[in-house]
């Protein structure tokens, strides 16, 4: 099938267009993906699923086939996308909750793109998580430390190229979803933060329909996964291959904004070395992301460390 034919079947009009069909929708992202797309179709199909809306199956049939460009990852037990490019956040304290779950020995493999925001790579340079450009960079940094980030520019080229088409046609696509979605090494549990609560059950179908067995997906701080310990969050996803769904308890009473300058931020990141310096709330971000991550790899009652080796306890545990 060609572009045109996928644009069609999107495109017809009330009562005659539908939905892809995941064999459909693997075979238009496989177009997408080749040198040879042309223009014009690819923006097509973006800005018409993006009037339609996204179904499970075209998520999960645009992530198998993004996933079959990428080339072969080292084993992780855990892929965690960050992919909230463009938002005013704060500081990206859910990198100290996946420093926190590497030292407790799980391979953590992070990836993402993050726009203009220079918040999440200089976090990852001032905790001394590697930032890796090929497989054998991100296998010996996992040999290393148990955790590695790749960016999608060097993950999967083309792929990134369709996530920037975002600057030309002016609205967000499926591709920013597809990204969260594309467990580059084949992890079998997930983690994932999204802007929009309806995109919970959404990417859980979806990963249901990729035979994956464990997934956490939460409305995040700035759309990354990262709990707000001021709030009741509710988190959806998969456990053992089935459809899965909880919520994790607000764990303090203050209120206010996770966003301070930039130069602020980067200089206070520093103290999670150091966490009898970091203020309660903080702590607590830290600390109900990395349990909701163990809880994701079926290890919540694993102990966690903070990054200076200092003990730390996750005091509110998941409801039953």
């Amino acid at each position: 099938m060609s572009l045109a034919d996928h644009v069609r079947t999107l495109g017809r009009g009330p009562g005659r267009s539908r939905s892809l069909t995941e064999a459909e929708a693997r075979n238009a992202m496989t177009l997408m993906l080749g040198e040879n797309a042309a223009p014009e179709a690819v923006g097509a199909l973006l800005m018409l699923l993006r009037m339609k809306g996204e179904t499970a199956a075209e998520i999960a049939g645009f992530a198998a086939a993004a996933q079959a460009q990428i080339p072969v990852l080292p084993e992780v037990d855990l892929d965690w996308p960050s992919y909230a490019a463009g938002r005013t956040r704060g500081l990206p304290w859910f990198l100290v909750s996946a420093l926190m779950v590497a030292q407790s020995g799980k391979r953590i493999f992070l990836h993402g793109w993050n726009g203009t925001d220079p918040t999440v790579q200089q976090g990852l340079q001032c905790l001394g998580i590697p930032i890796c450009s090929t497989p054998n960079e991100a296998a010996e940094a996992l040999d290393r430390g148990n955790i590695a980030y790749m960016p999608l520019k060097d993950l999967c080229p083309p792929l990134m190229h369709l996530l920037s088409l975002r600057a030309v046609l002016g609205l967000r696509s499926c591709v920013n979803t597809v990204c969260r979605m594309l467990n580059p090494a084949g992890a079998a549990a997930s983690v994932q933060g999204v802007f929009h609560p309806s995109y919970r059950l959404l990417q859980a179908d979806a990963a249901q329909r990729l035979g994956w067995r464990s997934l956490s997906v939460i409305k995040g701080g700035g759309g990354e996964f990262e709990l707000n310990p001021a709030k009741a969050i509710e988190a959806f996803g998969l456990r053992d291959g089935l459809p899965w769904q909880d919520i994790t308890p607000q764990r303090v009473e203050e209120t206010r904004r996770l966003s301070t300058g930039v130069e602020e931020q980067i200089k206070s990141m520093r103290i999670a070395f150091s966490p009898s310096a970091l203020p309660r709330f903080e702590r607590e971000i830290i600390l109900g992301t990395a349990s909701l991550a163990m809880n994701t790899l079926d290890c919540a009652e694993c102990p966690l460390q903070f990054p200076d080796g200092s003990p730390a306890t996750t005091a509110l545990p998941l409801t039953a």
